[in-house]
């Protein structure tokens, strides 16, 4: 995946990583990089990373934006996988299962985690008009949620955060258009 930090340099910790998906990299090593740790965290647990899952996984990774699941099986059966939709379903249950990849609510689809591993509070910035999607950190229980939620009682297990709005090659180009 992508990172707004530059090469080599380690995030302070306590700090949010940056958001993950608008930035020009290198995107055969970043397919690389996260298909040898989910290879290696499936090791490490006792996982199946079967060919279908690992296939699915590559096709999200390759996107950088959010898949329907049909969309994902159309991919899946022409790399010889096949064609009906538990296919696609199962493979996919596996990898928000295991934080490999979130389900983008808003858009009923899917994208490839940029942290997999690690435990974290994903914050989803969806371009209303291309559907890339980037990944960003949140921290619910520090924000007004977390003070709300302290404040009934309640434990914030899990929250989806997702922001519609314009990636900045739409922006650009909408820029460039209206000054044209």
């Amino acid at each position: 995946m992508t990172s707004g930090t530059s090469q080599g340099s380690a995030p302070v910790p306590g700090s949010l990583p940056e958001p993950v998906g608008f930035d020009a990299h290198d995107h055969g090593a970043c397919v690389a990089t996260a298909l040898a740790a989910a290879e290696e965290l499936c090791t490490a647990e006792g996982l199946r990373f079967t060919p279908v899952r690992r296939a699915a996984l590559e096709i999200l990774l390759h996107e950088h934006r959010a898949m329907g699941a049909y969309d994902l099986l159309e991919r899946l059966h022409a790399e010889g996988f096949g064609a009906q939709p538990p296919v696609a379903y199962r493979a996919l249950d596996f990898l928000v299962a295991h934080g490999f990849a979130h389900k983008i609510e808003r858009l009923n689809a899917f994208i490839a985690c940029a942290h997999p591993g690690a435990a974290h509070s994903p914050a989803f910035l969806i371009c209303r008009l291309c559907d890339a999607v980037a990944e960003a950190q949140s921290a619910p229980a520090r924000g007004a949620l977390g003070e709300a939620a302290r404040a009934t009682g309640f434990r914030i297990e899990r929250t989806v955060v997702e922001a519609l709005g314009v990636c900045p090659a739409c922006a650009e180009t909408a820029d460039a258009e209206a000054g044209a």
